[in-house]
């Protein structure tokens, strides 16, 4: 039981350290193709292969430094408060019937809680780095975590509702595919509401370039600023992870095992994640929080009380 326990964990945390790393590299080559960025095409020769090994030297080799003014304490954990929350969701998600490190009956509950936990990382760096740009920025992520929150959950809540239980490897179960339709609204909301999250293009109002350099990770350099990098691609495995499993069926599919399917949906919607990067442009403030109240909540609860109807009268 305890060699199991040991097992899985490392398969997750190899699942952490990996995923990241493709969807990163990944991300190169579609902005590469969608927008005529060539540069990323280079190094390494073939396909540029060797661009995301170039970018950690680069990383590695740049000076770690800490402004004078800064709280240094918060200031230097603030990119693991970052970054760690989402290796701790990993290990209450499923990729395949059985194959989950920790099956908690509140697993959903557990997994919504930690991750909002990621986004103080940004909130802390803001604040510690005695920067107005970092703390605008800061100020952005906190306006932005508590608007996208609750369509978040609520969307989250539909599914649970529809699956009786809290428990994700129990709601992979209980999934069939005419939830597909049934769920869909849902679906939208949970995914769009995490991008807003992550702050992710076009929800990156929070370090937006023009406005604010980079917001709260402005005055950090070397690995620090490339561990907030690597939170980013880590958070959007997750959110992959979590609209495959609570959305799209998680392991269920045809022909193939259930761990590749898993894993084909969270490549499908990375993919999904990274287009709409290179497709819209960045929202305003004003438009940011219009989307989340005036459209999201009212369709997240629109799918709650569809929920509802239908287990009602079925």
């Amino acid at each position: 039981m305890f060699l199991e326990v040991v097992l899985s964990f490392a398969v997750i945390l190899i699942v952490f350290l990996v995923l990241p790393l493709i969807i990163g590299q990944t991300e190169h080559k579609v902005m590469a193709h969608m927008q005529s960025r060539l540069g990323p095409m280079y190094a390494g020769r073939f396909h540029g292969w060797a661009q995301l090994i170039a970018d950690g030297v680069k990383f590695a080799q740049k000076e770690d430094i800490i402004p004078a003014a800064a709280d240094r304490r918060i200031f230097m954990i603030a990119p693991g408060v970052a970054l760690v929350p989402y290796l701790v969701v990993l290990i209450a998600i499923p990729i395949d019937r059985g194959r989950v490190a920790v099956n908690l009956d509140l697993g959903l509950f557990f997994v919504l809680a930690v991750m909002g936990v990621g986004v103080l990382g940004s909130i802390m760096a803001g604040w510690a780095s005695a920067n107005k740009y970092s703390v605008l920025g800061g100020m952005r992520s906190a306006a932005q975590l508590m608007s996208y929150e609750l369509p978040l959950v609520l969307a989250a809540s539909s599914v649970a509702m529809a699956a009786g239980t809290l428990s994700i490897p129990g709601i992979v179960e209980a999934w069939q595919w005419w939830w597909l339709p049934w769920q869909a609204i849902g679906g939208v909301v949970f995914f769009l509401a995490g991008l807003a999250e992550l702050r992710r293009p076009p929800f990156d109002m929070p370090i937006a370039e023009s406005e604010i350099i980079m917001g709260p990770m402005t005055e950090y350099t070397g690995m620090r600023f490339a561990l907030f990098m690597l939170s980013e691609y880590a958070g959007i495995v997750v959110l992959s992870f979590l609209t495959t499993v609570l959305f799209l069926g998680g392991w269920h599919g045809p022909f193939l095992p259930g761990w590749m399917w898993t894993l084909i949906k969270v490549f499908l919607l990375s993919f999904v994640v990274i287009w709409l990067r290179v497709t819209y442009p960045r929202l305003r403030e004003d438009q940011l929080q219009k989307l989340a109240w005036a459209v999201l909540v009212p369709l997240a609860l629109l799918q709650l009380a569809l929920t509802g109807i239908i287990k009602v009268a079925f």
